[in-house]
């Protein structure tokens, strides 16, 4: 199992593209399966979730191509077996996006319930109660969920809470539904409006993306397209706050600003310059950092995948900062890995407060999840001596060769075999 190493105490220079957005890729591969003809994916990251989406929908009978680095293209004449086996949903939660697409276009799908995950329960409850609403017909047994639709229909679906993968879900279900559905209390985030255009270009009618409601007008077919996946924002964010917390001076090219008012206004309170420039975003950072306050909300509000990244820098900061945890109830797995390199954190429920220390020390460390990962490395960025981080499966999940994104700015870090 590889692990990775890190000398802390240089600053980051340098220009860094910005990969494409996992989180985009992933239900655009799900929508694959609503057409017979091939759809074109450009721009996608090499990692470790989209390889597990490709076995999977391989598994379900579609061909898969490649035309070279950062394009697929994905073909589904038929699907003999409309299934998500445990095997591959336990490994990846978004595998439950096939289940909107196989009901609208093969009447049927089985797939694994998700469960929880390291970081909090998230069910696919309102998943279901949506395609319900629809017209479909829902039994769970034995950990598998079945829907069954002849057709689904246009329904008026309110999601007691925001979810993402739910929106999209039902959004890959309408657009063959018979009728119009409505979406109330949508998620609004920028890889939803990626799938609704991507779908809209397909031949779907789909308005309001972007808002807390979506309206989308059944149509019979959809035709094969081209679409270009968006930057990833965590990607991005995650190595804005590498930049300002090293004192660092970093050009982001291909970095989707606009996607990160909440967490810009957060660096600029704690210091750090960003401004726009032909090519790209610079974030200039500068000691000392001050402390900053930070609460994790859906889209548009601060990201709760950017909430262990912020909390590595506040370990460093002037001052005292609490960050408050809205979204997953324990997604705080990090602090203790940081408290083992000096950082002063306590933990209170969903709050978290950081009192800043004057320098942390290199240690061995085991990330819990995707972000964690991240965490635990811009903290070795910062600290002194070595740090090992282990575990960092969880990291090529979801970040394309930080590794070697970071060494080319000027990090003394490597990736080791163990």
């Amino acid at each position: 199992m590889d692990k990775i190493l890190i000398e802390g105490g240089n600053r980051l220079v340098g220009e860094v593209t910005v990969s494409g957005a996992k989180n985009a890729v992933l239900p655009l591969m799900a929508a694959s399966l609503l057409v017979d003809g091939w759809t074109t994916i450009t721009n996608v990251p090499s990692l470790r979730d989209i390889d597990t989406f490709k076995v999977l929908l391989r598994h379900l009978g579609c061909e898969i191509e490649s035309d070279g680095p950062g394009t697929m293209r994905i073909r589904t004449r038929d699907v003999p077996v409309p299934e998500a086996p445990y095997d591959m949903v336990k490994t990846m939660r978004a595998s439950v996006l096939v289940l909107g697409p196989l009901v609208s276009r093969f009447k049927k799908a089985r797939v694994s319930l998700p469960g929880g995950c390291a970081i909090g329960a998230r069910p696919i409850d309102l998943h279901l109660m949506g395609l319900k609403k629809m017209g479909a017909e829902v039994s769970i047994e034995h950990g598998y969920v079945t829907v069954t639709a002849e057709k689904l229909k246009g329904a008026k679906i309110y999601m007691d809470t925001t979810t993402v993968t739910g929106t999209e879900n039902l959004m890959l279900a309408a657009v063959h539904a018979e009728g119009t559905t409505v979406l109330e209390n949508a998620a609004l985030e920028p890889e939803v409006v990626c799938l609704a255009d991507a779908l809209n270009r397909m031949g779907a009618v789909i308005k309001g993306a972007g808002t807390d409601t979506i309206r989308i007008e059944g149509v019979r077919a959809l035709k094969p397209v081209e679409v270009r996946v968006i930057p990833d924002r965590i990607e991005a964010g995650t190595f804005m706050v590498a930049s300002a917390m090293t004192r660092g001076n970093v050009l982001l090219k291909d970095c989707p600003l606009h996607h990160l008012e909440s967490l810009s206004v957060k660096l600029r309170e704690a210091g750090a310059e960003i401004a726009e420039e032909a090519g790209g975003v610079r974030v200039i950072g500068d000691w000392p950092i001050r402390s900053v306050d930070i609460k994790t909300i859906p889209y548009p509000g601060f990201p709760t995948d950017m909430q262990a990244q912020i909390m590595a820098m506040m370990t460093v900061a002037g001052g005292l900062s609490v960050i408050t945890e809205t979204v997953f109830e324990n997604r705080f797995m990090h602090v203790g890995e940081l408290k083992r390199m000096g950082a002063d954190i306590t933990v209170d429920g969903r709050c978290a407060v950081v009192r800043g220390v004057k320098h942390l020390s290199g240690a061995p460390l085991m990330a819990t999840d995707l972000r964690a990962s991240a965490s635990l490395i811009l903290a070795g960025l910062v600290a002194e001596g070595r740090t090992e981080v282990s575990r960092i499966y969880h990291l090529d999940r979801g970040y394309e060769r930080i590794e070697e994104k970071l060494k080319r700015l000027g990090a003394k870090i490597e990736r080791v075999k163990s």
